[in-house]
């Protein structure tokens, strides 16, 4: 189902845009992980972060196959969401209200639903950088953001192959990056997913 878009000036830049969005029904909080990072859970190992984990459903998956999983978002309204799904489901999965340009621990997996396509070129390699300091060799990123493929000018940043490609050219290898979806409240949006190695 192709998606059509509640409102057009859903572009959030600061925690407090986020936590009014939650207040209503974000358009990306659907429930369910998306169905292109679930294809890829048999891939995840060790410790997982869920990097703007939202309401947390990709820290739910990694804790659901027994895996240590931590998810980090900006705002409280998503984390208290995810920690009351956690609490329901009988999940042990760390929440936690933090900023992505500014985190800590060590992963061997990272989970990006929806996050890369949010920040501006400068935040985007300060982004990448502090992915690179909690990582090491051999470590796995799965990233699902918003392709240039979309049309329409509503809602986050397209993002094309090249972008992705130059954000992680340094100390990464990209394994892959194919065309995808992303599910949405009301339907369906193109989307990359990338699966990007530490070196």
């Amino acid at each position: 189902m192709r998606f059509i878009p509640r409102r057009t000036d859903i572009r959030p830049r600061h925690p407090e845009d986020f936590d009014e969005i939650y207040a209503d029904r974000a358009p990306w909080d659907v429930g369910h992980p998306q169905p292109a990072i679930r294809a890829r859970a048999g891939e995840f190992a060790g410790r997982v972060l869920d990097v703007g984990c939202g309401t947390g459903e990709h820290a739910l998956l990694a804790a659901s196959l027994g895996l240590a999983a931590t998810g980090i978002d900006t705002s409280p309204v998503a984390i208290e969401r995810a920690r009351a799904k956690a609490a329901e489901r009988g999940l042990e999965v760390r929440f936690e209200v933090g900023n992505a340009l500014e985190l800590t621990g060590e992963f061997e997996t990272i989970v990006d639903s929806a996050l890369f396509h949010v920040f501006e070129d400068d935040d985007r390699i300060r982004y990448v950088a502090t992915l690179a300091a909690v990582t090491r060799a051999g470590a796995r990123l799965h990233l699902l953001c918003f392709s240039d493929r979309q049309e329409g000018e509503w809602g986050p940043r397209r993002i094309s192959e090249a972008e992705i490609r130059a954000a992680f050219a340094d100390g990464w290898h990209v394994d892959s990056i194919e065309p995808s979806t992303m599910d949405l409240a009301g339907g369906t949006v193109e989307a990359w997913l990338a699966s990007i190695s530490r070196l």
